[in-house]
This record gives C-alpha cells, structure tokens and sequence, in this order.
C-alpha cells in the first residue's frame, strides 16, 4: 500500500517531469549513439531540462484529455525529430536546420535517396529503436488506457473544478515548471559564457552562429541547434568575426615582403608577375560600409596578399572550354585499363598530385559552389549557389559571366529535376541553363523499354544529346553536371550500374565497389565521346576539359578505402568523422587537360576546388581580382591552403587537426615551437576569413556593390 501511494505521489507530478525526462534521455541517446564528446553534456542537459519544462508548462494549461492528446503527439514528434537528424547526418554526413531548410527538401527530389533512407534505416535500427522506445510506450498508456502500478489513467471528467482548485493546479503545474525553466535556461547560460572553454569552437561562439551545426549539436545538443536555427530565420544572425585583422594584416604585409624579394630573384624579365587585382576603392566601403560586415570584409580583402601572373598566364588565351562536375567521383577509381580516357587525362595536361576534394555544405551544391565559383559554401542554411540564384546576386567571375561578353556560347548541361532551384542559380551564373523539368524543359531524358526514365541518367547519353549543340560555334564554354555516379551503389538499384556490370564483373572488389565503378563507366564513355568528337572536328588543340568532382562518395567510404587499399580512419566505414579521419580519403583527380599540350605540368602543391576557379581564369588571361576569392591560382606562388568542412586545414607546410588544436609538420619541414605557433594562429585566422566571406559576399551583393557589376 506504502509503494502504490508512494507511486501516486510520482505520477500527480509526472505532468511536470515527463518532458523534461524525455528531451534528457533522447539527447543522451543521440549523443551516446552517434558518438559524441560528452564533455558537453551538462549543457545540454541543463538546455534540454529547461525546454521540457516549458513544455510541461504548456501542456499543463489545457484540460486533462487535451493534455493526454498533446503529449502522445509531442512525444511522438520529438523522438521522430531525433530519428529524422541521426538518419540525415548517416546519409548526407551533415545535420539539418530543419525550419531553414523546408523550402530546399521541398524543392528536391527526396525520392532519390528512398534506397539510401532504407538501407540508413536497416542499419541504424537499434537507435531508431532507443528513440522510439519511451514516447511509444507514452503514447499506449494514453490510447490504451493501461493501469500502472493499479494507477488507473483518467482522460475526461463531467466535474468542473472550482476556481480556487484551478488556479491551485496551474500553479502548481504551470507556473512552477516555468520558474524551472528560466532557473535552468539561467544556468546553462552561466556555463556556456563563464566557464573557460577551450578549443577553435566553443559553447559560446557557436550560440551565436547560424552556422557549424555539427559543433552546434555536440556541444549544445540537438533541440538547442533546431531552437537557433528557428531564431536566427526569424531575427536574423551576425557574421561573429572576432579575428583581429590588424595582426592578420601585419603577417601578410611581412609575407608579401618576403614573396617580393623571392619574386624577384627567380622572375624572368619577359614574364609579367603583375598582381591579378582590379582597381576598386575599398576604402570607399570601409568609410561608406552599410553595415559592420561590409566594413569588415572590405578591411579583411585589403589584407590579402593578391596572385601574381605567371609563366602560365594567358596560355590558352581565347580557347573553348569544357568544365565539368563529376557527381560522387573520386580518383581512386581510375585505372589504365578499365578507364583509360580518365587515365589519359589525369596523367597528360596539368597532373595535380595533391588535390582534395573536402565535403562541404549540401554535398553536391556545395561542390559545385566551389567549383564555378572559387568560394566556400556556407556551413548551413540557406544554401548559397541556391541563394544566389533566388536573390539573383551578382557573380562577375566566374567563367561563363566573364566569357560570354567575350561572344563566347555559353551552355550548361544537367540531366536531372530542378534540385536545388537550378533554372535560377545558374542562368545567373552565366548559362543558357538546359535540365529535364517543368520549368526548364528543354533535356529529353533517356528511357526504356517501358518508357520509364533510367536512374541515375546515362552521362554519355548526355554528351551524345549535347554535342551538335557547340561544335561548330566557337568559342564555346561548356558546362557538364553530370549524374551516372550518384548514390545508391548496386545493380539493383542503380541502373548506369546495371548496364556496365558485365564489365566488371572479374574485378577483385565487393558487389558494392563493383557496382560503383560500373555507373562510373558511363562517365568514362561520355568523355571518350567527347575527346573524340573534338579530335574530329578538329578543335581538341583549341579546347580545355576541365574535370572536378562535387564530393566523394561520402556515404560509401568503404568503396574508397577498398578502391585505395588501405583504410582511412577507424571510423571512416560508419561515417566520415574529420575529428579522426586520414585527409586523404579527400584526396582526388582534377582535370586540366588540352590536346595541345606537348608535355605535362606535374603539380605537387596542395589545392582544392576553390582554387580552380582562379587557375582557370588566369590560365585564359582574363582579368578578375584574386582577393575577392577564396581560392588561389595553383599555378602561382601563392601560399597554399585546404580547408575542410570542420575548418581543420592543410598546407604545404603541414596539417592542423581543430578537434585536437595541434598542428603536424609535413615530412622535411623543421619548424621551433614559436613559429608553429605563429603559423597556426596566422592560417586558422586566413582560414575563417575564407570560410566566412561568402555569406558576407550573398547577403549584401557584396561583388556588385564594390565592382559596380
């Protein structure tokens, strides 16, 4: 009897407690499931009691079957919450800002991944389990209606409390869960501001940012993300730059100093090492700034020690060229015999050695932001190619805009729907834009027997539909985003897979490795067209391919690790964990590559996609401003830099791992203590800056406000 009064007692305050338990447990479980440091938890935890609290209180306002109802479905929705984020981030290796991002999983054609989501969903079901476990059993009781501990649950009354009774309740189970709030919520905001956290990314700084959402969720927890993210689309978020551009500005003049003299040295006479610069008054948007970002990004630019000319500029002046965006390719694939298109050029033309091709925001967006754009794409929401296009914000450099002035045919290829709201991003990147949608129905794509559409579409069949469409109208920029190497890997389910399995089917690799290297044939013989076509139109000495992927085959990384004969990471098969991951799982094939090239040009320099962008316009001879990217020309004697998507970094000099806050020599180089450290604080600080400015550049036009185009 003493047990069962004890037990009424626990449940007459449940309504106040429930919440608050179950937002802890839920963020428990995540953190223990996916892996992460529980450094952090009291935070969230404190961050999770309060917000159940609020909840409890809310709740509580409205009759006891209203209450019964809400709680089934709050319960339901916030376990499914956490279901939907674990799934995302074992997917697409990121989380989502769910409210800021509605409008693009809208847009897109989720349908895509259905065989990712269910294999994602076989494999993780003892987390989905741990997360639907106490909301379910909540919600039995109250459809149930079951007796625990002979504790009888009562939905509905015919008897009206009096008034003294009903305040009495809503005091006890309103106000006082909202007292509990706000004591907890306090509290957590002493721990995030007062206690001396270490580390590139702290509970402090990342409270303030709209942005690094991994870091978000493992050091404020996953509801405290979704609650900024909703804060920041309504109020709006600052950029949150506390690097001291003074100190920045010091290094790099010293620096410059330093390249001058070695310039100078080695220069020969004929060649023009002139800096690639326009001439723009930043000091006009320094006085004149609209806002302190404007002023802050003008100051940064004039710190950046500008590219210079080289023996390389200019040297396929006036040539067509023919870029393309490699959907989930990675150069551990490439070989002399299965591939020799590939291999022929990878291994003529320019050979970059050391190329990565790091993950960023929005996988394949993000991937092709960085490619024809030389930036970085934001970390989060919204998405910046997407933004660009909606917002209609002006982008003067990259090579369609430049080129098609210059009587350049401009056209850009994608056999796919309107993912990310592409008949708007890239007409304003300079193309006459052709996709197979409603909006932009000008692509037929390929079918069977049956009349239905093949997924993913045939790259081949893409060159083969596009070729009359240029050949004869030099000069010709061509842009190709190609489709045959996405996800899902098997010949069940992917059907460029499918067509070319019998070509690799004596291959030593798993069914899944196979199946990748089969959809990747198609790209393989879209190239072969096209190399061909233009040996025998008799233009391959007048054209430039260019070839760089999106991303690796991030959910797949056990097909790298297979294709490349070693592993990169302990957790690399479960997920790409940069806090423990070997950077060369990045590592990748770039393309530059003309017919009319004698000999190679072996790059041995560390680069990524961002600095594409800047070595292709200079290798044209165009004029563009080299500060206003944040990629470099590879070919100059620019300092170079690989930032990844935790903003750890590599240079020629070594690697820096943010996780761990230390930073490697490369093998050969001897550095003291006092200038590693120097060196550290100077390229983290060049690193933000690079990360930082695209949003800066998108949310105030930033190129047309200082170039006037």
């Amino acid at each position: 009897m003493q047990t069962k009064d004890s037990l009424r007692r626990v449940m007459k305050y449940a309504c106040i407690l429930y919440f608050p338990i179950l937002l802890l447990y839920l963020e428990l479980v995540f953190h223990l499931y996916m892996r992460l440091r529980m450094a952090y938890f009291p935070i969230i935890a404190c961050f999770a009691v309060s917000l159940g609290m609020l909840v409890s209180a809310l709740v509580n306002c409205f009759s006891k079957r209203t209450r019964h109802i809400l709680t089934s479905v709050f319960s339901l929705f916030l376990a499914v919450l956490f279901c939907v984020e674990m799934i995302c981030r074992r997917i697409l290796q990121q989380y989502f800002q769910l409210f800021s991002a509605l409008d693009t999983a809208a847009g897109n054609r989720l349908g895509d991944y259905r065989n990712a989501v269910v294999k994602a969903l076989e494999q993780n079901w003892i987390g989905l389990l741990l997360m639907l476990v106490v909301p379910g059993m909540m919600c039995a009781i109250q459809v149930f209606r079951i007796d625990t501990f002979g504790i009888k649950i009562k939905t509905d009354t015919k008897k009206r409390w009096p008034l003294q009774k009903r305040l009495l309740f809503l005091y006890r189970f309103t106000a006082v869960p909202m007292i509990g709030c706000v004591v907890f919520y306090l509290l957590t905001l002493a721990m995030v501001y007062l206690y001396p956290w270490e580390g590139d990314f702290t509970p402090e700084k990342l409270y303030a940012m709209d942005t690094n959402t991994d870091d978000q969720v493992e050091q404020l927890g996953l509801l405290t993300m979704l609650r900024l993210d909703c804060k920041h689309m309504i109020f709006g978020s600052n950029s949150n730059m506390d690097i001291s551009l003074e100190q920045l500005a010091d290094a790099e003049n010293e620096k410059a100093v330093q390249d001058e003299e070695i310039a100078e040295e080695v220069a020969e006479p004929e060649i023009d090492t002139s800096p690639n610069v326009l001439e723009l008054d930043l000091q006009k948007w320094i006085d004149e700034a609209p806002n302190e970002d404007v002023k802050w990004l003008s100051e940064y630019i004039q710190t950046v020690t500008p590219t210079r000319k080289n023996e390389y500029t200019g040297m396929f002046e006036n040539y067509n060229v023919i870029f393309i965006t490699a959907e989930g390719f990675s150069g551990y694939l490439i070989d002399e015999t299965l591939t020799p298109t590939l291999y022929r050029l990878t291994h003529e033309g320019f050979v970059f050695n050391r190329f990565y091709s790091a993950l960023h925001f929005t996988s394949t967006s993000g991937g092709e932001f960085q490619n024809l754009t030389g930036l970085y794409p934001k970390n989060g929401f919204p998405v910046s190619m997407k933004e660009t296009g909606e917002q209609g914000i002006s982008l003067p450099f990259t090579l369609a805009n430049i080129l098609q002035p210059l009587d350049y045919t401009c056209i850009g290829f994608h056999f796919n729907e309107n993912m990310y709201v592409r008949a708007l991003s890239h007409p304003n990147l300079g193309y006459d834009w052709r996709q197979c949608s409603e909006c932009l129905n000008l692509l037929t794509k390929e079918i069977n027997q049956e009349g239905d559409a093949y997924w993913p579409q045939s790259d081949d069949y893409m060159v083969e539909q596009s070729l009359q469409e240029y050949l004869t109208k030099e000069p010709f920029h061509i842009y190709y985003l190609t489709l045959s190497g996405h996800l899902p890997y098997g010949f069940e389910s992917n059907q460029m897979s499918k067509r070319n399995q019998e070509a690799v089917a004596s291959l030593p690799y798993s069914e899944k490795t196979k199946s990748y290297i089969a959809a990747n044939l198609e790209l393989e013989k879209g190239l072969t067209r096209l190399v061909n076509a233009l040996e025998e139109a008799g233009i391959a000495d007048r054209t430039l391919i260019v070839m760089a992927p999106d991303h690796i085959p991030y959910s797949d990384i056990d097909v790298i690790e297979e294709l490349a004969g070693r592993s990169f990471g302990k957790d690399s098969l479960e997920s790409l964990n940069e806090k423990s991951v070997d950077f060369d799982v990045y590592k990748n094939s770039l393309i530059m590559w003309t017919a009319g090239m004698e000999e190679s040009v072996t790059v041995n320099k560390p680069c990524c996609q961002v600095d594409i962008l800047p070595t292709v316009l200079n290798l044209l001879g165009l004029d563009y401003d080299s500060r206003l990217l944040a990629g470099r020309d590879i070919l100059s004697d620019s300092e170079p830099l690989v930032v990844f998507f935790s903003s750890s970094w590599l240079t020629d000099k070594g690697s820096y791992n943010r996780f761990t806050g230390t930073f490697t020599p490369a093998l050969g180089v001897s550095m003291t203590d006092e200038e590693i450290q120097a060196y550290t604080e100077r390229i983290k600080a060049i690193a933000a800056c690079r990360l930082q400015m695209t949003s800066i550049i998108i949310e105030n036009d930033y190129y047309r406000l200082v170039t006037g185009l």
